[in-house]
């Protein structure tokens, strides 16, 4: 890897895509259709999570896994009814387009994969500031896993040290530490900014809009700015 590259890596639901919520209210309905009633609120909380851990987490790693990928495909029919109205956060495409006008190597970096990325692709509409995606399918674990987060890394060619990863969730910021990048959080997944810095988020803000208004502040300022 290039010692003088950055990356800039970018988690996308609840990041850049308002979809945390509509991810929630799915995994309810499949996880009820299968006879499993789980509060909307413990749901929420593993948002962000792979499928697969997401499933360990709520329903126990000792579980029958018989109708895992059943369930999985349940939450995906469910969800994929939301498509046609999803939108990006305000200032979302903006923000990839600056950080990559700054010298950073910009990379999706998400549980999402096959039809559900694209249609996160077009939503964002930012194709021209990505420097590479990396999805689910690229990797053997998800989020909290940092197998995602190291796959962006080679992606990049770029060093773990000298590149940022913004998310939304307390997954994003453990996976980004164990891969040994820092995290800045967003709180438009509903995670709270003290749960996130407690978690080792650098820094947060309320949105990546908020981010890209103060992106001079931030250790996204330019590639190497958060450097010690």
């Amino acid at each position: 890897m290039a010692a003088d590259v950055a990356a800039a890596l970018f988690d996308v639901d609840g990041t850049l895509v308002d979809t945390v919520y509509l991810h929630t209210l799915a995994w309810w309905q499949a996880l009820a259709q299968y006879g499993h009633e789980v509060d909307a609120a413990r749901i929420h909380r593993a948002i962000g999570m792979g499928s697969d851990q997401l499933l360990d987490h709520l329903l126990g790693d000792d579980r029958d896994r018989s109708e895992d990928d059943a369930v999985d495909a349940a939450h995906l029919a469910l969800y994929a009814q939301h498509w046609p109205g999803l939108r990006a956060f305000p200032g979302a495409g903006d923000l990839l387009r600056e950080c990559a006008g700054r010298g950073w190597r910009v990379v999706l970096s998400t549980s999402a994969s096959g039809r559900e990325l694209d249609v996160l692709r077009r939503v964002l509409d930012a194709d021209d500031a990505l420097y590479a995606v990396t999805d689910a399918d690229g990797v053997e674990a998800a989020k909290p896993a940092p197998d995602l987060v190291r796959k962006a890394l080679e992606q990049a060619s770029a060093p773990a040290e000298r590149s940022v990863f913004v998310g939304d969730s307390v997954w994003d910021v453990q996976a980004s530490g164990r891969a040994g990048t820092p995290c800045v959080g967003v709180e438009t997944g509903g995670f709270a900014a003290a749960e996130l810095r407690g978690t080792g988020a650098v820094e947060v803000h309320p949105s990546v809009g908020a981010l890209l208004d103060g992106l001079d502040r931030s250790v996204l300022a330019h590639p190497g700015a958060g450097e010690r």
